[in-house]
């Protein structure tokens, strides 16, 4: 298959490009996303992509969006940010554009274009980690996407860590997310704040700050890249909560490589290091299996809208049979 686009549904911006089969983006363009509109967004998205099949011989259209995506790649089952709840998005698409389309989990859909073209592309068993204000993730095994049954495998970010932790905004308590994530990061940096500790003071100091309640998720990486104690611990410890996930996700797919991405992973080392010497403190049987390398994610914003192109090429899993 030839050129393909790729969709990124955003909660506040939809990304959209052609692709070709090397994973590289050619035409692209963007609208803004009604969030609280069905019809807004479908039409958002059709628009968009209209607009580059006018100029290109476009065969297929991936979608990659947040949520629970139905294992035909069809429907969105349940979206978090947007007003999705059992949207047959993939066929009001397609009706409207009148190509194939198919609709892909974000998460899933940026691990693929990690997979296949950038930091994992030289191996088949990957878990890929995207760490921005929540957490994101995906398994790729022998070279094939994990779905699950019915769609919504991998949801990595809310395995349960903390029996009885904080709240998490699925319902649940002590989920990844809410120790590994921006969102995380936030709430601990404005809580140091918040307590009068002076090294947290100074932290502000250096955000150009002084009320806690405008501290951000970059605010706090960037200081702590510019040697800010305070921040710096920070991140360090989101980095052994991520680790110490990474290690129990590990035992269950034996993956070859770790694929670290999002905004959190700008700061690079300073996360990377600590998840790494907490992944290898908690692993189980760490002398006695194979370790998977780390990696920074290499497609950055792109990886998505690559991902769901070239997820657009690719024939629809095999639907489950009961036997």
């Amino acid at each position: 298959m030839g050129l393909t686009i790729g969709i990124d549904v955003g909660g506040t911006k939809i990304a959209a490009g052609v692709v070709d089969e090397n994973g590289m983006i050619g035409a692209r363009t963007h609208r803004d996303t009604p969030a609280d509109s069905v019809d807004g967004t479908a039409t958002a998205i059709c628009d968009a992509a209209a607009e580059l099949i006018a100029g290109h011989e476009v065969e297929a259209v991936g979608i990659g969006a947040a949520g629970f995506v139905s294992s035909d790649r069809s429907t969105v089952l349940f979206a978090p940010n947007l007003a999705w709840r059992n949207e047959p998005l993939g066929a009001r698409v397609s009706e409207t554009l009148k190509i194939p389309v198919v609709v892909e989990n974000d998460a899933n859909a940026a691990a693929w274009g990690e997979f296949a073209f950038g930091a994992a592309k030289h191996v088949e068993h990957m878990l890929c980690i995207t760490v921005g204000t929540g957490i994101g993730g995906a398994v790729v095994s022998d070279g094939e996407m994990l779905r699950g049954a019915h769609g919504v495998a991998a949801e990595l970010g809310h395995m349960r860590v903390v029996p009885g932790g904080h709240r998490c905004g699925c319902g649940s308590r002590g989920c990844l997310e809410q120790y590994a994530s921006g969102r995380a990061l936030v709430r601990e940096g404005r809580a140091q704040a918040e307590s009068g500790s002076i090294a947290a003071a100074q932290m502000l100091s250096v955000c150009g700050i002084t009320d806690p309640a405008e501290l951000t998720g970059p605010m706090i990486t960037e200081a702590a890249m510019a040697g800010d104690p305070c921040a710096v611990e920070l991140l360090e410890d989101l980095g052994r909560w991520l680790g110490e996930g990474l290690a129990s996700l590990a035992t269950m797919f034996d993956p070859t490589l770790i694929v670290i991405g999002g905004g959190v992973s700008a700061a690079k080392d300073l996360l990377m290091k600590s998840a790494e010497v907490a992944f290898e403190k908690v692993l189980p049987a760490k002398s006695n299996r194979p370790h998977p390398t780390f990696t920074l994610a290499e497609l950055g914003n792109d990886a998505g809208l690559i991902g769901a192109a070239d997820l657009a090429r690719r024939p629809a899993p095999i639907p489950e049979r009961t036997r």
